[in-house]
C-alpha cells in the first residue's frame, strides 16, 4: 500500500503539482494543493515540488521467496460453446519459443466438462502436459471457480510463466487469478520474449494510446502472467502425432460456493467478427463522409469479407465500434486486408499489418500505408473501389 499527503504549511499553492499529475487528480484550493481520488501515487507530482511539500510513502516491495522453485510456461485453454479459442492455438505456438528459450517444458491449463479431447488439441499443436481439471461446475464458464481451479494448479505444480488470450473471459479470468496469488499481470500484449541475460519474460504493450510500446517485467514475484491479443502471434501447425501427459486434478468446490449461475447465453445479433475474418476491406477517413461507406460493404459482399474501419471513422461516428481496427480496437491477422482511403497511423498498422496480403488504396503518394502494403494502388478510392467490385462479380460469377 501507499500513502500521500500535502504538508499544508509548508505548500505555497504554485501549481507546479497540478501541471505534473498525469491523472487530473490534483486541484489548489485556498492556496494549499488537494490530492484527490483519481491518484495511483506515481510521484510524479513529489519530484516537481520546488518546496517539498508533498510526501509520498511506500510499502518495501514483496520479494517471493520461493521464485526459484518456478518452472515451466503455461498456456490457458479457453473454450466455449464446444470449440476452443482461436488465441489458445496461437499463444501455444509462442509458449513453444518461450519455453525452448528456458529450457523447460510447455503445458496446457484446462478447465472444463467433458472437453478432454481439448486436452489432446492442446498436445497436437505444441502442449507437452496439459492440466485438466473436470466437474459439472465448470461446464459454462464462471469467474469464481474457474479461477479457483487455476489458483489450485499454480499452487501445486508452480508454472513460471502463465499466459492468456485478451479475450473478455480470458481478462475477467487471468486478472481474477493474479490478484488471488498477488502476481504481476501484463493486459493486452503484443509481443513477448525471453531476456537472454535475465531469463525475465519481457511483455510488450503499447501505451498511451499506442504512441508508444512498453517493456515490463515482473522480477519479484510468480508465475509471470500476461494477456495476449488474439492475431498477434501466428498461428502454429497442427501436428496429431505429436504424444503428451494429461494430468488430471480436482476442483475441490461445490456449487453452494459458487454466487452466480449462468441463466441462459443470448446470442449476439452482431455480425461483425474482425478477428476470424479471412478478407476484410476497411474504409478510413478519405470516405469524406459515413454514406460513402456503401461502396465498402459493396466489395465486402462480393467478396465474401468483413467490414473494417479506421479509429477516425468511428471516433466521427460514421460506423459502429465493433469494425475498428488497430491498437484501440481489433486486432486483426486476415489472409487480405484491403484498405480504402486509410492513411496508416501507427495505431491502425499495429493492428492489420500482420495480415498475409495488404493492399492499400489512396490518392496521397506519401501515405505511410504504403509502407506496409503489398500492393499499392495510388489513385481515387470513389473510381477504384467501385471498379474492383465490378471486377470481383465477373471473376466470381456474382
Amino acid at each position: 500500500m501507499a500513502d500521500i499527503k500535502v504538508l499544508t504549511d509548508e505548500c505555497t499553492g504554485c501549481g507546479s503539482c497540478v501541471d505534473a499529475c498525469p491523472f487530473g487528480a490534483i486541484t489548489i484550493e485556498d492556496d494549499v494543493a488537494v490530492i484527490g481520488d483519481k491518484c495511483t501515487y506515481c510521484g510524479a507530482c513529489v519530484e516537481v515540488c520546488p518546496v517539498e511539500a508533498i510526501v509520498l510513502t511506500k510499502d518495501e516491495k514483496r520479494v517471493q521467496e520461493d521464485i526459484a522453485d518456478y518452472k515451466d510456461v503455461w498456456v490457458f485453454i479457453e473454450h466455449e460453446h464446444g470449440k476452443i479459442a482461436t488465441v489458445s492455438f496461437e499463444l501455444l505456438g509462442v509458449g513453444r519459443k518461450l519455453a525452448d528459450d528456458l529450457g523447460c517444458q510447455l503445458c496446457g491449463m484446462l478447465m472444463g466438462h467433458g472437453v478432454e479431447d481439448f486436452a489432446k488439441e492442446a498436445i497436437a499443436y505444441g502442449a507437452e502436459k496439459v492440466y485438466y481439471i473436470d466437474d459439472p461446475i465448470l461446464e459454462k464458464y464462471r469467474t469464481e471457480p474457474f479461477a479457483r481451479g487455476a489458483v489450485n494448479l499454480i499452487r501445486k505444480y508452480k508454472p513460471e510463466i502463465v499466459i492468456y488470450g485478451a479475450t473478455t473471459q480470458g481478462r475477467d479470468f487471468a486478472g481474477n487469478v493474479a490478484t488471488t496469488l498477488y502476481t504481476g499481470l501484463t493486459a493486452d500484449c503484443t509481443g513477448l520474449d525471453i531476456d537472454p541475460e535475465t531469463k525475465l519474460l519481457r511483455q510488450t504493450r503499447p501505451a498511451f494510446g499506442g504512441n508508444i510500446m512498453a517493456t515490463i517485467l515482473c522480477p519479484r514475484t510468480r508465475p509471470q502472467m500476461s494477456t495476449v491479443r488474439p492475431k498477434v502471434m501466428p498461428m502454429p501447425e497442427r501436428d496429431d502425432s505429436r504424444q503428451g501427459e494429461i494430468i488430471k486434478e480436482t476442483l475441490e468446490m461445490s456449487e453452494d460456493e459458487v454466487r452466480t449461475k449462468v441463466v441462459e447465453f443470448i446470442k449476439s445479433e452482431q455480425k461483425v467478427n474482425l478477428t476470424e475474418a479471412d478478407i476484410i476491406v476497411s474504409g478510413g477517413r478519405g470516405l469524406g463522409k459515413p454514406e460513402n461507406f456503401k461502396i465498402i460493404r459493396e466489395l465486402a459482399d462480393v467478396l465474401g469479407a468483413a467490414v473494417g474501419a479506421s479509429r477516425a471513422t468511428v471516433d466521427a461516428g460514421w460506423i459502429p465500434y465493433e469494425h475498428q481496427v488497430g491498437q484501440t480496437g481489433k486486432t486483426v491477422r486476415p489472409k487480405i486486408y484491403i484498405a480504402c482511403g486509410i492513411s496508416g497511423a501507427i495505431q491502425h498498422l499495429a493492428g492489420m499489418k500482420t495480415s498475409d496480403v495488404i493492399v492499400a488504396i489512396n490518392k496521397d503518394p506519401d501515405a505511410p500505408i504504403f509502407k506496409v502494403a503489398t500492393y499499392g494502388i495510388v489513385g481515387d478510392l470513389f473510381q477504384v473501389v467501385p471498379a474492383l467490385t465490378e471486377e470481383f462479380k465477373k471473376r466470381l460469377g456474382k
